[in-house]
């Protein structure tokens, strides 16, 4: 797999949809020694179950351990430390991790119990937990969801699970962004898989999931967290560590159309309940059978336009949804199934960013 590609599919099916990615990138042909010690890192950040948009799907991570099994590598390890306000021992269980390692006898180690040793760049120190730095084969898996602090956290982020609690503290009094970047550069992944099945709208400990209902595949963190960002409707200038990485050598922000591989389109509906927040950034939408990704699209450009003071002056109708198909007249449509409308957006589906864009002029 080239590091300038990624693969999207999309669906509710995250099990199967992972394993067709991985059968598509062959990757058997990554790991030769079928001996290796595969890391699997996702994003359990406090014990709350992955449908609050919080952490990491259970099946997504059950899929790439069934299929990395299938294959021949047994040598598994799902590492993980929580944040510093909660224990990753019950995040395991409340995410539906110990019943994963126990149905495929596969161990779970706790980071924020590890061992860690420092490491120097640039005249910085940084400490590492040991058992992170000890992987063969390094696979991350994040969620795709909004953060307090940073706007977003994707790939770059998910690594800072591997530090121990004194150094997150650290991280924060040093304004996260400049950490985040150069801890990517002595810490290597692998593989992302990116769990954008339901993430939270803005807020990294959950409480406003958004379904988007797709898995993205990469080997490079900084274009898959430029792709994210794009997604949630961010320019790179608003999340700092995506151009510092780039700066030091961790990956690259240039992606281009033609390498973003689509396995399929989206046609699932959403079947997550809307927030009040959700609710009351989609008053002015007009959603007739509306897939998730589209829609879920949507709202993170509502809530971005919000932020930005726009969303109090657009007094007209957003219509989406595949109910209006081959309907014609004025309005203003939100993905190729609106492109009878006088003033649509195209896409299945569009970025954040795109509609974010598409809406300041059209209102």
């Amino acid at each position: 797999m080239e590091p300038s590609t990624l693969y999207v599919i999309y669906g509710n099916e995250p099990k199967l949809m992972v394993k067709k990615i991985l059968s598509k990138i062959d990757l058997e042909k990554e790991i030769p020694n079928k001996d290796a010690l595969i890391g699997i890192k996702p994003n359990l950040v406090l014990a709350k179950p992955s449908t609050s948009g919080a952490t990491t799907c259970p099946n997504l991570v059950e899929g790439v351990v069934e299929y990395l099994k299938s294959k021949g590598y047994n040598n598994l390890a799902i590492l993980e430390g929580a944040w510093v306000g909660d224990k990753t021992q019950l995040a395991f269980k409340v995410c539906g991790y110990e019943e994963l390692s126990k149905k495929y006898n596969i161990p779970l180690i706790d980071l924020q119990k590890d061992s860690f040793t420092d490491y120097e760049l640039n005249g910085m120190t940084f400490s590492i937990c040991d058992s992170i730095m000890e992987v063969d084969y390094l696979i991350n898996m994040p969620v795709l969801k909004g953060h307090c602090q940073t706007n977003i956290t994707c790939a770059l982020k998910n690594m800072k699970g591997c530090i121990p609690n004194k150094e997150k503290r650290r991280f924060h009094t040093m304004g996260l962004h400049k950490p985040i970047a150069y801890l990517n550069k002595i810490l290597k992944q692998d593989l992302i898989v990116v769990d954008g099945i339901i993430g939270d709208l803005n807020f990294e400990e959950g409480g406003n999931p958004v379904q988007m209902n797709r898995v993205i595949v990469g080997k490079d963190p900084v274009l898959i967290d430029s792709y994210v960002a794009q997604l949630l409707g961010y320019d790179l200038e608003d999340i700092p560590y995506i151009k510092m990485a780039e700066e030091i050598g961790v990956g690259n922000t240039k992606l281009l159309d033609e390498n973003i591989i689509e396995l399929n389109k989206d046609s699932t509906p959403m079947t997550i309940p809307k927030t009040r927040l959700v609710k009351e950034l989609t008053a002015n939408v007009e959603e007739n059978m509306a897939c998730s990704a589209c829609y879920g699209s949507l709202i993170h450009a509502l809530d971005r336009l919000k932020e930005m003071g726009y969303l109090n002056n657009m007094d007209g109708k957003i219509y989406i949804g595949q109910g209006y198909k081959d309907i014609e007249g004025n309005g203003i449509g939100i993905g190729n199934c609106t492109k009878g409308l006088k003033n649509s957006l195209l896409g299945c589906p569009p970025k954040a960013k795109d509609i974010i864009d598409f809406l300041i002029k059209s209102f």
